[in-house]
Order: structure tokens, then sequence, then C-alpha cells
């Protein structure tokens, strides 16, 4: 739901690019966090590209653990998500 609402806003703003970032809890080895957060920005651009948007206005980076804050399940499931920002 929330990635359909940022493609419509995407195609009707033209000229707006996206920075989208991967992100992990803190469990596993720095690498294959790294990895893992690409793997899940990879993601979502596949998904915007396939609502009609060119891929190109998606740049994606992967955070990591870097910002992981949980210290059990439920903050573990916080800490793995993507976010998206207009650039």
């Amino acid at each position: 739901e929330k990635l359909s609402a940022l493609s419509e806003h995407l195609k009707a703003a033209q000229g707006a690019v996206v920075q989208v970032e991967g992100h992990c809890d803190e469990r596993g080895s720095i690498e294959y966090n790294l990895a893992l957060g690409e793997r899940r920005a990879q993601s979502v651009r596949s998904y915007l590209s396939s609502l009609g948007l060119d891929g190109s206005r998606i740049s994606i980076t992967s955070v990591g653990e870097e910002m992981a804050t949980g210290t059990d399940e439920a903050g573990w499931a916080r800490d793995r998500n993507v976010t998206a920002s207009e650039n």
C-alpha cells in the first residue's frame, strides 16, 4: 500500500528521484547484513519498476545493521525494513 502510494506520487512528480535503503537487525555478520539490506532495497526497486516507474529514478543502498536498535524479537522485527526518501 505504501509503495503503491509512493509510486503514484513519483509518477506525478516527474523530476523526483527516490533513495531506497535496506535495513537489517543486529544478528548476522556485517557482510551478510549488508548483502541482505542490498537485496531488500533491490526488491523494492524491482517492485516500483513493475508499477511503471523508471528504475533510473530509484537509487538503492544498504544500511545493514548500522541503525539497528532491537534487542528482542519485536525490536529485531522493527529493524528489518526498507525506507524510501525523495531526493
